[in-house]
């Protein structure tokens, strides 16, 4: 199954992301703070790689509110992985489902492949097959890759604090 997108171009200030680490779980929290306002689905979009691994976005009025990895695939470590120079600011809508609009929450089996720098301070995850994308920056640490059918492909987490055990 896809997940369908709406994008939007923007001049506006993009919003602020605050990272949480969960020192017990491992589980890493990016909230968009003031995603705005939007009109599509509330809930979650909850995404399963076969390893396992959760990816899961949390939605509020269409727009993508937080990132929670609950689940971490294994991360490949990248040489040189940077945040893709060629973003361009844009607004990220996950429309309502006209078959079921009133869902509020979609789980997605596919694959799910996770790759950092050598500082962990990026992470990008690919979702389902490698394909063509364009890359979208929605908030100050938040990107996406989205393909040429405007389906979500990938996530960015940028500027991702270490993990408090680390420090």
């Amino acid at each position: 199954m896809d997940i369908d997108v709406r994008v939007e171009p923007t001049d506006q200030a993009l919003p602020t992301v605050d990272f949480r680490w969960d020192a017990d779980t491992d589980i890493l929290t990016a909230t968009v703070q003031a995603a705005g306002a939007g009109e599509g689905m509330s809930g979650a979009v909850e995404i399963e790689g076969s390893d396992g691994s959760w990816l899961i976005f949390d939605v509020s009025a269409g727009r993508i509110a937080g990132v929670e990895v609950a689940v971490w695939p294994d991360v490949r470590t990248v040489a040189g992985l940077a945040r893709p120079a060629d973003a361009t600011p844009a607004r990220l809508t996950l429309p309502a489902r006209r078959s079921q609009p009133g869902v509020a929450s979609l789980e997605v089996d596919t694959r799910l492949m996770a790759e950092s720098d050598a500082a962990e301070k990026t992470i990008h995850f690919r979702i389902g097959a490698t394909r063509a994308v364009r890359h979208l920056h929605v908030a100050t640490d938040l990107m996406f890759d989205v393909d040429e059918r405007d389906r979500l492909a990938g996530v960015w987490l940028l500027n991702v604090p270490p993990f408090p055990a680390d420090q």
